[in-house]
């Protein structure tokens, strides 16, 4: 099958890559970091799947669906931090949804849906798997937790009561924690 990796921080797009060189039958064609770029990617090289974080700047996940439009798209895996999406992930018929960080368990579960079902799913087992994912997710906390942040070349979740402090520097930010600072590309307002 081949793949596309859409995530905004590329410590998670290499994670995802990692977790896929286990398996063969996978080929990543291609990487995009922003929804746009998204688009652009997934009418270009024609992906059977595509691996979506659902938050990005200027078009998030849902956005590049509402463009291709969600007849046209391919199997959407929604890799994300978020678990408040997962409703509306399976609303716009998302094959699957898996929280960061993503365990090689879980990322194999996925793939193995992926396997046995070459075409989408018939319309009853969506609500199954809506349901089911329901149970497992725990409710989302009122407030941020943590931050997926790249230490020593690959990505680490780090929580927010270990800041010590956040500075705003335009389209990023400088999060300082016990002595080691950690930059990422965002606003703080998107924060």
């Amino acid at each position: 099958m081949r793949v596309l990796l859409v995530d905004d921080e590329a410590p998670a797009r290499r994670k995802l890559r990692r977790l896929l060189d286990s398996a063969p039958d996978l080929v990543v064609v291609g990487e995009a970091g922003d929804g746009v770029a998204a688009v652009e990617a997934i009418r270009k090289l024609r992906p059977q799947v595509v691996f979506l974080d659902v938050r990005m700047p200027e078009l998030d996940g849902f956005g590049v669906i509402a463009e291709i439009g969600a007849e046209r798209m391919p199997r959407v895996v929604f890799v994300t931090a978020y678990d408040e999406y997962a409703v509306r992930a399976f609303e716009v018929q998302a094959f699957d949804y898996l929280l960061k960080p993503v365990t090689p368990s879980r990322f194999q579960a996925a793939l193995a849906r992926l396997r046995s079902d070459p075409e989408r799913a018939p319309p009853g087992a969506l609500t199954d798997r809506l349901t089911a994912l329901l149970r497992q997710v725990a409710p989302a906390p009122p407030y941020l937790e943590r931050l997926l942040v790249e230490e020593n070349g690959r990505g680490v979740l780090l929580s927010l009561d270990r800041v010590d402090l956040i500075e705003a520097a335009r389209n990023y930010l400088c999060l300082r924690s016990e002595g080691t600072t950690y930059v990422l590309r965002h606003t703080l307002g998107a924060l």
